[in-house]
């Protein structure tokens, strides 16, 4: 007995995807997923509210950008109304040169009559000559003023060189309510540049500045308010001048997807515009992932470790070992008996007493029928070399029978049925001393029957020599006996017709062609015998050969002589278990 422990070795190997663990860890997994479900539930919901309320605060942070730029063009507004003509009078060049120099926040001030001439301008925009202070009366802010309206604010066009402002200007009246021209305000745009530094903004957040029509007029980062092709920001406008702010979505000029907020500062010129970057799932996570979704993940993860520690550990390593051990039941080797499994779970060690009995109740089993057949063996041998035995004494009794006969017809017939009944013996000779009784080599058998043949013959007449040229090939005695009893025939008529009062050689040749094989005896007699074709020889030759499914022809041999071909089917070869079974072993000699 061998006792089965770590030395075993591998053994087969546990399946991974179909095993008892993987599909306990599966239903664990799947049981498990409502959890993963509710806490993803939860991290949407978390999601849903935090994603609310940066668009609130980013919409609350543009209202309070709006409303600190609407500070400073209110200041600048009141500025102008303070700057009326009535109170610059005399020296109003000088004057509004010397504001310009003392607020930084103002580029030029000008004072512009009702046909769009400029009549008193600061120094600073004199020198520069601006094309929309000389155009004035064509430019549609002018025509606004002149329409109607209080206050007008519009970008002012630029010249290489120049940096960009924006006009400030408010209508004029006389006393009678005439359009009297506008008093205008030149402020750059770096100035009214909204601040990112609120706290209350999301990170990455850019803000700008745009016209009436959704223009940019100034933005601390130009590519986050460049939308994708085809997009554009005027379609807020309208809901910003309407309900004084307004949020959208939109992706940028890079694929980025971005949250917009704008509100109306001044009319319906200027607005201020805020972007955040829109926040996905997986990025809040990334924020937020404590809460989000490792807990939930970790408590899965858990329960699915656990179940599959816990499987490996009472099940599946006992159901591997057990694998080992009926790996080797499926060798042959019984005596290996799984005594480690004594320390595993109550079901394990009746399953593995349940191996250690099947391979006690198999090998008793193996040793009855082994010793049975070593009876029925020895039983089958006795019997083939008693029919061997028998066959020789009727031969024997056959060739007393003959020499005591005179006729030599009858002489000759009774010499044929003697070496007919020597084949036949030699079969069951070559059974029984075989190492398997249920099969021989054609090879070996037509060897050994062809020098059986001749030898019988050696002593009463001319020598005959011979040869055979055989392949090899494993058959049953059903088909080897026609095989035996026609070749008997062919080298008895070669005897009598080509070799008598002549001797001569006697060639046999056995090949298996496929599906096909061909038994040949040639001599280097006479020729074909007339006598032998209508004889008695003949006819048993052609149905030994219908007994293999073939066909005999008598034909000419090319150096003279007669060659008696047999053609027939292959018969099925025999694969022996053991090499050695293709040879044959001696038997004990017997009486």
């Amino acid at each position: 007995m061998i006792r089965v422990g770590r030395a075993l070795g591998r053994g087969l190997a546990p399946p991974q995807f179909h095993g008892i663990r993987f599909r306990l860890g599966a239903a664990l997994a799947f049981a498990l997923l409502p959890v993963l479900a509710l806490g993803a539930f939860q991290a949407n919901t978390q999601f849903r509210v935090q994603d609310l309320e940066r668009r609130e605060d980013l919409q609350l942070a543009a209202e309070r950008t709006a409303a600190s730029v609407k500070g400073r063009l209110d200041s600048t507004t009141v500025l102008l109304q303070a700057l009326r003509p009535e109170a610059l009078e005399l020296f109003c060049e000088p004057r509004l040169t010397s504001l310009v120099e003392r607020i930084e926040a103002i580029d030029g001030l000008a004072r512009v009559t009702p046909t769009g001439q400029t009549t008193c301008a600061s120094r600073q925009l004199t020198a520069a000559a601006p094309t929309w202070l000389t155009q004035a009366p064509s430019s549609p802010w002018f025509q606004r003023l002149r329409e109607g309206e209080d206050t007008v604010l519009a970008r002012a066009p630029i010249r290489a060189g120049e940096a960009p402002g924006l006009i400030v200007a408010i209508r004029l009246e006389r006393p009678l309510g005439a359009f009297d021209g506008a008093m205008i305000a030149v402020i750059p745009l770096t100035a009214l540049q909204p601040d990112i530094a609120d706290r209350a903004l999301p990170e990455g957040s850019q803000a700008a500045l745009t016209d009436g029509e959704g223009r940019i007029l100034t933005a601390t980062d130009l590519k986050a308010f460049t939308l994708v092709r085809g997009r554009s920001l005027t379609g807020w406008v309208e809901r910003a001048r309407q309900d004084a702010s307004a949020i959208f979505e939109a992706d940028d000029a890079a694929g980025r997807h971005r949250v917009y907020a704008g509100a109306a500062l001044a009319g319906r010129d200027v607005y201020a515009l805020l972007s955040a970057p829109a926040p996905g799932l997986l990025s809040w996570a990334r924020l937020n992932p404590v809460g989000a979704f490792m807990v939930p993940l970790l408590a899965w993860l858990i329960a699915f470790l656990s179940v599959m520690w816990v499987s490996e550990r009472i099940v599946v390593r006992w159901l591997v070992y057990l694998e080992r051990v009926a790996a080797i039941y499926a060798r042959g080797r019984f005596t290996v008996r799984p005594v480690q499994a004594m320390n595993a779970p109550a079901e394990i060690r009746v399953l593995a007493r349940t191996l250690d009995d099947l391979a006690e109740t198999i090998t008793t089993r193996d040793s009855a029928l082994n010793t049975s057949l070593e009876e029925k063996d020895a039983l089958m041998r006795e019997i083939h070399h008693r029919v061997k035995n028998n066959l020789q004494i009727i031969s024997s009794l056959l060739s007393m029978q003959q020499r005591a006969l005179t006729d030599p017809q009858a002489k000759a017939a009774v010499g044929d049925t003697r070496q007919r009944i020597s084949a036949l013996a030699l079969i069951y000779r070559t059974l029984y001393q075989s190492a398997d009784l249920r099969y021989a080599d054609a090879r070996i058998f037509l060897t050994e029957l062809v020098g059986q043949l001749v030898s019988s013959e050696a002593g009463r007449g001319p020598v005959v020599t011979s040869s055979v040229e055989a392949d090899s090939l494993v058959v049953d005695p059903d088909k080897l006996a026609p095989l035996a009893l026609w070749l008997v025939e062919a080298v008895t008529n070669a005897q009598k017709h080509a070799f008598a009062g002549r001797g001569g050689d006697l060639q046999v040749r056995f090949r298996v062609e496929g599906e096909s094989s061909i038994l040949e005896v040639e001599d280097d007699g006479p020729g074909v015998s007339e006598t032998f074709r209508a004889g008695v020889g003949r006819t048993l030759m052609g149905a030994f050969a219908k007994q293999l499914r073939g066909e005999v022809e008598m034909v000419s041999a090319p150096g003279g002589g007669t060659i008696a071909r047999m053609t027939f089917a292959t018969p099925e070869a025999i694969t022996p278990t053991d090499p050695s079974d293709l040879g044959t072993r001696p038997a004990p000699r017997r009486s």
